[in-house]
């Protein structure tokens, strides 16, 4: 299917729904359950800090202040780089709310103060129940950088966020994380073969001219791989460090015949979920 514009919100925090914030930070609203994915609050003009020296400037403001959050029940984290947790969210996030992430990052936010990281490795999973209704997140594989590189970034991880009510089929929600394309993702649709949603972490990101993160042509071979009825890309204008831009992705999937489809949601628009729900 061809994309479609996001929902604009009414000016203030949907009760359900996913709202996007800027870069990879997204605020979900599934049920009772409110998460926010990979903090980000830097404004336009800040630098993130990425490791050995690096810094890239952010082009874009949030779309909210974290002051400005709702109550969050967790923060998910897809690996600990300066722009995905940066320093208001080590400076501002509560110490004691659980941070769904990999090992490596767990064990970074624990000597950064926070008191309930859950550490997670591929496939295993984090349940949340509340009443009758229950969020499971299970660790994906994630891949952010070919070898050996690898070795000097970041481990990353994607998550698959299954929520179920009574009456109803569980949703499904996968959280590509800073991936590049590679052979474990396969995996992922046999395991997982009815995804509701994507949402996809684009933006092609090089260093020293080595491919970090899905650009458009990566990105449409991963719908085209897992086969979700709707994806949301993010993650792929904030920073310096991008270099696919969306137009690039949007004419992938324009010129792909894809079974998904895509929603371009602007910063502080949000995707009601039930639109979702009406498929199930």
């Amino acid at each position: 299917m061809s994309g479609s514009e996001g929902r604009p919100s009414a000016g203030h925090v949907p009760t359900e729904g996913l709202t996007f914030i800027g870069n990879a930070t997204v605020l979900l609203r599934l049920g009772g359950f409110t998460l926010l994915t990979d903090p980000n609050f830097l404004h336009q003009g800040e630098h993130a800090k990425l490791g050995g020296g690096l810094r890239s400037r952010r082009l874009l403001d949030p779309a909210m202040d974290i002051d400005e959050l709702p109550a969050l029940d967790l923060v998910l984290l897809s690996h600990h780089h300066g722009d995905h947790f940066d320093e208001v969210a080590i400076e501002r996030l509560d110490k004691s709310l659980p941070i769904v992430t990999t090992p490596h990052a767990a064990r970074k936010l624990r000597r950064q103060g926070f008191r309930r990281p859950v550490a997670l490795r591929t496939w295993q999973i984090h349940r949340l129940t509340r009443d009758d209704t229950t969020l499971t997140i299970t660790s994906l594989p994630g891949k952010h950088a070919p070898d050996p590189l690898a070795k000097v970034l970041p481990p990353v991880m994607g998550s698959l966020l299954e929520y179920t009510s009574p009456g109803r089929r569980p949703l499904r929600c996968y959280v590509t994380g800073d991936t590049l394309l590679h052979e474990r993702l396969h995996e992922i649709p046999r395991r997982f073969p009815d995804v509701d949603l994507a949402i996809v972490h684009l933006g092609g990101t090089r260093i020293a001219g080595i491919l970090l993160t899905m650009d458009a042509t990566q990105g449409r071979q991963l719908l085209q791989l897992v086969r979700p009825r709707t994806a949301v890309p993010v993650h792929y204008d904030d920073y310096t460090v991008f270099r696919s831009p969306l137009s690039d992705f949007r004419t992938a999937v324009d010129d792909a015949s894809l079974d998904t489809e895509v929603v371009y949601l602007g910063r502080g628009n949000t995707l009601p979920l039930s639109l979702l729900e009406e498929e199930l």
